[in-house]
């Protein structure tokens, strides 16, 4: 292992370009030349970022993975898939939460309009008054059914 940055750094180029040679002409997916090549460009890159370091204080923003660090970033992403899904559920139910928020409020708005009107012809207006009283619909002769049919139809 060479502290020389430049020394690092080409023989780091090397071992990129035999591997980029092999790759082309693998046979297979698990070429034997293929997989050294790749293990000497690991190795070629951690002694080119070590270099770096002791002589200039460095590091390049690349790492080497190994398959434990695969299996980790497998455990990982099932982790944040999880979370992902749980946050999914939390949304809706907020979402739920909102909308009947929303619902409530509409409620309590319909109920405002309904006692900012006025209509001095029925005794209704004094149940906004009385304590468990509830509003029981128009008496028969304020409302006509006559007057709706021909409305609908007109």
């Amino acid at each position: 292992m060479t502290s020389d940055p430049r020394a690092a750094l080409a023989a780091f180029v090397a071992a990129l370009e035999n591997h980029l040679e092999l790759a082309a002409m693998r046979r297979g997916e698990n070429d034997p030349a293929v997989v050294a090549a790749y293990q000497r460009v690991a190795d070629a890159f951690v002694a080119y970022d070590d270099a770096l370091l002791d002589a200039y204080g460095e590091v390049t923003p690349l790492d080497i993975y190994t398959e434990d660090d695969e299996e980790d970033l497998e455990d990982l992403e099932d982790e944040l898939d999880d979370l992902d899904e749980d946050a999914d559920l939390d949304e809706e139910d907020e979402l739920d939460e909102d909308d009947e928020d929303d619902d409530l409020d509409d409620e309590d708005e319909d109920l405002e309009d309904y006692d900012d009107e006025e209509d001095d012809d029925t005794a209704d207006d004094d149940l906004d008054d009385v304590e468990g009283a509830s509003y029981r619909g128009l008496d028969d002769e304020e409302y006509d059914l006559e007057d709706v049919d021909r409305d609908t139809r007109g």
